[in-house]
């Protein structure tokens, strides 16, 4: 295959085309396969680099799309928790809306002490 006229910003197709083979998806990641550019001219002239390369294409769109999914899953799981706190807050806020505020210490222990002191009064 003649490459003088391919893109050479493109990774090597048949490097790519081998990794994808050998089952070695996180290599052709690696190597490029996201920025593979099919090249028009060496797929009018090899018609083995047509194969390769619609194999890489379809390839990275089914990444992209699987990638895309995760992003999407990730996102709807976010809006869930956020949904679940939201919920939470707003039963704690209304569980303790009909209740009194409790007293600071202080107040409370003068509280029990004149209690004390009227029950020894009430007693006598």
């Amino acid at each position: 295959m003649d490459v003088t006229h391919c893109c050479r910003q493109s990774p090597s197709a048949s490097l790519l085309f081998e990794q994808i083979g050998a089952d070695d998806i996180d290599a052709a990641i690696e190597s490029g396969l996201m920025e593979f550019v099919d090249c028009p001219a060496c797929r009018a002239s090899d018609a083995d680099y047509a194969a390769m390369a619609d194999v890489l294409t379809a390839t990275r769109a089914r990444l992209a799309q699987a990638w895309s999914a995760r992003e999407r899953y990730r996102a709807h799981n976010a809006r869930l928790a956020q949904r679940t706190a939201e919920r939470d807050t707003r039963r704690t806020a209304s569980a303790n809306a009909g209740k009194r505020p409790s007293l600071p210490a202080a107040a409370a222990a003068i509280l029990a002490r004149a209690k004390a002191k009227a029950a020894e009064r009430s007693a006598k």
